[in-house]
């Protein structure tokens, strides 16, 4: 799958933020959805981000998934300036280990929605699968590879203990 076929955009504040929004985009691997990638400041490439955020639809976008740490005002800047989903990751900071990032993303003022999921990893897998769910409306394939996931989950889950 090539870029220009993306349905879901990944984008992240900074090039250290790909070690937890790689689990993202391996989810999304998985499942066979396309995905941008791209890394968009808010605070030191902001023509960028307005650049993304506004020719993100056009372009044939249909969710957002942005991850940042610290003051984490990527997802909430990119969902002011488009009428896509956006799904906020918070990355995991040293200084607070995330919840700096997950406040900051989840206390959004009414108006304008970030879907917030879970600081690091987790999040990031999740938000993947959310995306895939929204695509899911609209998209058999997408429904049906998110279906088999889930049953993959469940199978994965022993009844009984080992050694019993």
């Amino acid at each position: 799958m090539t870029e220009a076929a993306a349905a879901v955009g990944i984008i992240m504040g900074s090039q250290s933020d790909w070690e937890t929004m790689q689990h993202a985009a391996q989810a999304l691997d998985r499942l066979g959805i396309a995905y941008e990638t791209r890394i968009v400041s808010a605070h030191r490439t902001p023509d960028r981000l307005y650049e993304y955020a506004r020719t993100a639809q056009a372009r044939g976008l249909k969710v957002i998934i942005a991850g940042a740490g610290g003051a984490a005002h990527l997802p909430g800047m990119a969902a002011a300036m488009t009428q896509l989903p956006v799904l906020g990751v918070p990355v995991e900071s040293r200084t607070l280990r995330g919840v700096d990032s997950l406040l900051s993303i989840v206390q959004m003022p009414a108006g304008v929605p970030v879907a917030t999921f879970a600081i690091g990893q987790a999040g990031a897998t999740n938000a993947a699968l959310f995306a895939a769910s929204v695509l899911g409306l609209g998209d058999s394939a997408a429904a049906a590879a998110l279906e088999a996931w889930r049953h993959e989950q469940t199978a994965a889950v022993a009844e009984r203990p080992e050694g019993r």
